[in-house]
């Protein structure tokens, strides 16, 4: 008995020992490389070709405040043609109608009301925190199956003529304040505010999955000069091209909306279809 009491403090040593190899066993396995535990511990590793965040990991898109955004949950849009689109995606007589400088909780709701009457989609090109501030508008715009377009943050419409960092931040923060406010939809195109695109900044929307988006027949109708006039310059320049341009941002849009109306049912009458613009 005297001697088994000796021995226990041997004993329970040498269990004691093994059971700290056990452990430094289990902890080295945890954080092997490759393992779930070592990524979490020590960040996700730098891919090659894609820049780094903050945390030494791929970055997500930056935000309007200048930090790193999680990327989208659903896979990133393949590459597209870096070329101005205007033409509709089907044959024949059609025309895509376009809707620039929302959300607006007042009129974005009325112009989806029009397009509904008339069984028309069209596409959205959204400002950014236009978007982030109504996210129930941007995600009804893509319930009616109506297609998003990058309108930048700020609308410049000098952007062109500033550094590229700058058409950088306006398109690809706005891309992720729609993207988020959407919950994930693609966005299909990107409308450089008064056209001022540059090589760089439709290289860049493209290598993001944004056709660079054209238009045909600029309506006026930001510039409010009469719903009669809005309509008869949808009659008379047509002919440029199939893609058209309304607004439903920007301010006070009751003649746009009249207009809408009236110009849906001339369009239709004249034999034409609605279509999108080509986006591959």
């Amino acid at each position: 008995m005297l001697a088994r009491l000796r021995s226990a403090p041997q004993w329970t040593a040498a269990a004691a020992a093994f059971a700290v190899i056990a452990v430094a066993a289990v902890t080295t396995a945890l954080v092997a490389p490759g393992s779930p535990a070592a990524a979490a511990h020590a960040g996700v590793p730098h891919l090659p070709g894609v820049p780094a965040g903050k945390d030494g990991g791929p970055s997500g898109r930056p935000t309007a405040s200048g930090g790193s955004a999680h990327a989208p949950a659903h896979p990133a849009a393949p590459p597209v043609p870096d070329t101005i689109v205007h033409a509709a995606e089907i044959s024949g007589p059609a025309v895509n109608i376009t809707i620039d400088d929302g959300p607006d909780p007042v009129w974005t709701p009325k112009v989806l009301a029009v397009l509904r009457k008339h069984h028309v989609h069209a596409v959205f090109c959204m400002i950014g925190p236009q978007a982030a501030a109504h996210p129930d508008l941007v995600r009804q715009v893509v319930a009616e199956g109506h297609r998003l377009c990058d309108h930048t943050v700020h609308h410049d419409t000098g952007m062109d003529h500033k550094p590229f960092a700058y058409q950088k931040s306006e398109i690809m923060d706005a891309l992720q304040m729609i993207e988020t406010a959407s919950g994930g939809a693609r966005v299909s195109y990107y409308r450089a505010p008064g056209g001022a695109f540059t090589p760089a900044s439709r290289a860049l929307a493209a290598q993001h999955g944004m056709r660079p988006l054209g238009w045909n027949v600029d309506t006026k109708d930001f510039d409010r000069p009469g719903t009669q006039v809005i309509v008869n310059t949808v009659k008379s320049e047509i002919h440029n091209g199939p893609t058209i341009l309304f607004h439903d941002g920007g301010g006070q849009r009751a003649q746009t909306v009249a207009a809408l109306d009236q110009a849906l049912t001339w369009i239709k009458g004249q034999g034409y279809a609605f279509s999108f613009p080509k986006v591959d």
